[in-house]
């Protein structure tokens, strides 16, 4: 990272995945924004004066791999109300693996909306556990050495892979989901440079502990992120708290942190994991050809258009990159009815899901807009895709550059 001053500092490639279009933004908004803060605690502490720079610095100079504690998210994107299919959407985003309710790829989506409590604990980096709190459920995906088992209670269905094959929980972290408030504060830092304004904004409590409010804010007027916000611990240099706001104002489309923390060796049982008698074990080897046989599960046929696709590219950097790829499918932005590019019949559908979307034209040609409140996707109607975390203008640019 460049030196910066104080008040003024300073994207990996990407294998698109099978998709459709209302997919396709909330899948790179998870992957944008990932997991997990929230309630800071009244009346600041008294701290040190601290830089910017220097606040960055201890950030990076953390070494804690031992907690535990709970953690709060609510994530509000914005997403359009598809009268309930946005999570059959999500679930069919996650489900491309084998269709168990333990597939951490399937149960992780979940925390993409809504609001949700998690207890975490970590004793390195070979052990991990992540518990999801439902009603009356709890969904767990435990990383102990070689093995990550995710485990659903409420359907008794248990889901095993090696770190090597999943990345789910602290195999290959380069392609899982940040899932701490240290994770998320280290993707936004990977933007910070001459672009970005970075400040201390005064002190707080998280969980009771004494924090720094470290603000990030791009400078970039193509960047729908209005500012990033890590509370940092003043002992430790952890983050505990992260909250992105949009450009466009309004409520965090990410709120993320800490309710309660400890710096303690957890206990080696929180990584003990045996399936419980009666439960369904499914083997991610066994389950992987299977599963790029068919189509998620329940539509009985595969969407048009769907595939897979390894010519990603990234046009631009820092806070305007867009991730750009060929879907392969020719009239997939409108999705019309009657059969499309890659087979099948959908009937209305097509017409619905456009009704989501902004019809653009530029030098490209023409296409469709589909929006959250951070990310922003453009696909064409010869099936080329631009998306990213920038406004509409900033995606038709970026087609445009591209003839």
């Amino acid at each position: 990272m460049a030196p910066y001053a104080s008040d003024d500092s300073t994207s990996t490639r990407r294998k698109a995945v099978r998709y459709v279009v209302p997919v396709t933004v909330v899948g790179v908004a998870a992957a944008t924004i990932g997991l997990v803060p929230a309630l800071a605690d009244s009346g600041d502490p008294d701290l040190p004066e601290i830089t910017a720079q220097q606040l960055v610095e201890k950030i990076a100079a953390s070494d804690v791999e031992r907690f535990s504690g709970t953690v709060k998210i609510t994530a509000d994107l914005g997403l359009p109300d598809f009268g309930g299919l946005a999570d059959g959407f999500l679930s069919a985003a996650g489900e491309q693996g084998d269709g168990s309710s333990a597939d951490p790829s399937a149960r992780l989506t979940e925390l993409v909306t809504g609001t949700h409590t998690l207890r975490v604990a970590a004793d390195g980096p070979d052990r991990q556990r992540l518990s999801l709190l439902e009603k009356g459920a709890e969904y767990s995906l435990i990383h102990n050495g070689k093995d990550v088992w995710g485990y659903d209670s409420a359907s008794n269905e248990v889901h095993h892979s090696t770190a090597e094959e999943s990345g789910a929980a602290g195999g290959d972290r380069e392609h899982s989901a940040p899932v701490t408030p240290k994770e998320l504060a280290d993707q936004a830092l990977k933007a910070v440079d001459d672009t970005t304004s970075v400040t201390v904004d005064g002190t707080l409590h998280v969980a009771g502990r004494d924090a720094y409010k470290l603000v990030i804010r791009p400078k970039d007027d193509a960047s729908t992120v209005g500012a990033v916000t890590v509370a940092v611990d003043a002992g430790t240099g952890t983050p505990l708290k992260f909250t992105l706001t949009p450009a466009s104002g309004g409520a965090a489309v990410v709120d993320a942190g800490f309710t309660q923390v400890s710096f303690d060796k957890p206990d080696a049982s929180a990584f003990d994991f045996t399936p419980p008698k009666g439960a369904k074990v499914t083997e991610a080897d066994d389950a992987e050809s299977e599963a790029g046989a068919k189509g998620p599960e329940g539509f009985g046929q595969e969407f048009p258009g769907l595939g897979e696709t390894d010519d990603a590219k990234v046009l631009g950097e820092g806070w305007g990159a867009i991730a750009t790829f060929d879907s392969g499918a020719e009239g997939l932005a409108g999705l019309p009815s009657g059969a499309a590019a890659g087979g099948g019949d959908m009937g209305g559908f097509g017409d619905f899901l456009g009704s989501f979307g902004d019809k653009v034209t530029g030098k490209f040609g023409s296409g469709t807009v589909y929006s959250t409140r951070l990310v922003n996707a453009l696909v064409t109607d010869d099936g080329k895709v631009y998306v990213g975390a920038v406004t509409k203008d900033a995606l038709v640019k970026a087609a445009d550059g591209q003839k």
